[in-house]
C-alpha cells in the first residue's frame, strides 16, 4: 500500500517539486498560496537547495529566468494579481525557451479582489498573459493528489519542450487537506547542453537572448515557436471523461469546479438522466479533439466555472458551435453548490424530455 500523508494542496506542490528535482525557488508572499512559499523556505535548505524571497513578483520571475537559463529546475508561485506582475518575465522566458514551473493559486478578482477561490485567470493563463505570440503549457489539477502528480509532470514537460509550464489551481485546492503520496513524483533530469554554464569544453559560450533587431530573424524565432506549440497540441493534451458515451447533456468543468460538478452529475445519473462530465486537465493545449468526441451524443453542453464564463470560448471552438452551450458560474470568490448545478441540469434536460 502506498504511504500517504495528510497535507494542504499548497504544501503538496512544494514537496512534489522537491521530489521532482526542483532546487531553486523565488517568490513573494500572497494569499492564498503563502503556505507554498513557507514550505519551500523550510524544505529547500534541507535538501541543499536555494530559497529566496524576492523583493517583488517582478524580481522573482527574473530570478527564475536566470536560474532556468543556467539549467536549474526552478519554480515560482503566486496568486492572481501577483502573476499579473510576472507576465513580462514569463514572455521573456517563453521567448528564450527556458524550462520552469509557475504556480498560480487563483483568487477572486479583478484588482486586488479577495482571498477566496476563483478561476477568472483562465484567459490570462491560456491566451498568453504577456506580450507576443507565446504559450505556457497550462495544467489544472482538481485534487491534492493531482497537485503533487501534475507538479512532477510540469517539470518534466518544461524540460522536454523547453517551455514554461503553469499550474493553475485555486484557493480551495491550495487550502484543502487530503491524503497524498509522492511515489510518482520522481526526478527525471535531462541534459541541457544549451544552458549558460560557462565555456566548459565548448568552442564558445552559450548565450540566451530574446532581443532580435532584424525582423527576418525575429520571424524565424516565431515560426520555430509556433511549430513547437503545434507539436504540443498533438502530443500533450490531457483530459478525463466520465459517463460521456451516452450523455445527452455534457458538463464541462476543471479544477475545483469539476469536483462540485461531478457530485451534481452523479445525482442526475442516479435519477436516470444521461449526463456526463468532461474535465480538461491541460487548459493549454486545450483537449479539443477529446471534447469533440465526448460531446458526440449530447444535444447540449453546460460549462461550470468560477468566473463569468471564460472557458466557454474554448468549448465553443472545440465543438465548432455545434451544440447549445449553457453556463453556470460564481464570481468574486463565491463557491457554487452541487445542488445549484443539479438544478441547472434539470432546467436544461426537462425541455428535452428527461426526468
Amino acid at each position: 500500500m502506498l504511504e500517504k500523508v495528510l497535507m494542504k494542496g499548497n504544501e503538496a506542490i512544494g514537496e512534489a517539486a522537491i521530489a521532482a528535482g526542483c532546487r531553486y525557488y523565488f517568490g513573494y508572499p500572497i494569499t492564498p498560496q503563502s503556505e507554498l512559499i513557507e514550505y519551500m523556505a523550510k524544505r529547500l535548505p534541507e535538501v541543499g537547495g536555494m530559497f529566496l524571497q524576492a523583493e517583488s513578483e517582478v524580481a522573482a520571475i527574473n530570478m527564475v529566468y536566470g536560474a532556468a537559463g543556467a539549467g536549474a529546475r526552478v519554480m515560482t508561485s503566486s496568486s492572481s494579481p501577483g502573476v499579473s506582475l510576472k507576465q513580462e518575465g514569463i514572455s521573456y522566458i517563453a521567448a528564450g525557451e527556458l524550462p520552469c514551473v509557475i504556480v498560480n493559486i487563483m483568487r477572486g478578482g479583478p484588482g486586488l479582489g479577495g482571498i477566496q477561490p476563483g478561476q477568472a485567470d483562465y484567459f490570462q493563463a491560456t491566451k498568453g498573459g504577456g506580450h507576443g505570440d507565446y504559450h505556457c503549457i497550462v495544467i489544472a489539477p482538481n485534487s491534492v493528489q493531482e497537485m503533487a502528480d501534475l507538479t512532477a509532470l510540469a517539470f518534466n514537460l518544461a524540460d522536454r519542450y523547453r517551455n514554461p509550464v503553469m499550474i493553475l489551481g485555486d484557493g480551495a485546492l491550495g487550502q484543502m487537506m487530503e491524503p497524498v503520496n509522492f511515489d510518482s513524483c520522481k526526478a527525471m533530469l535531462t541534459d541541457k547542453p544549451w544552458a549558460t554554464t560557462g565555456m566548459g569544453t565548448r568552442d564558445k559560450p552559450n548565450s540566451i537572448n530574446t532581443l532580435q533587431l532584424q525582423p527576418e530573424k525575429l520571424e524565424e524565432v516565431n515560426v520555430h515557436l509556433q511549430a513547437k506549440y503545434a507539436l504540443l497540441q498533438t502530443q500533450e493534451t490531457r483530459s478525463e471523461a466520465i459517463w460521456t458515451d451516452d450523455a445527452e447533456l455534457l458538463v464541462v468543468a476543471y479544477g475545483i469546479s469539476s469536483r462540485i460538478a461531478l457530485s451534481a452529475v452523479k445525482r442526475a445519473r442516479d435519477q436516470g438522466m444521461k449526463v456526463g462530465l468532461f474535465r480538461p486537465i491541460t487548459l493549454w493545449p486545450f483537449p479539443k479533439s477529446e471534447l469533440a468526441d465526448a460531446v458526440k451524443m449530447a444535444s447540449a453542453v453546460l460549462v461550470v466555472e468560477l468566473s463569468s464564463g471564460q472557458m466557454i470560448e474554448d468549448v465553443n471552438l472545440a465543438i465548432r458551435c455545434s451544440k447549445q452551450v449553457y453556463f453556470q458560474g460564481r464570481t468574486g470568490g463565491m463557491m457554487m453548490k452541487s445542488s445549484d448545478i443539479y438544478d441547472q441540469i434539470l432546467q436544461i434536460i426537462a425541455p428535452q424530455g428527461g426526468n
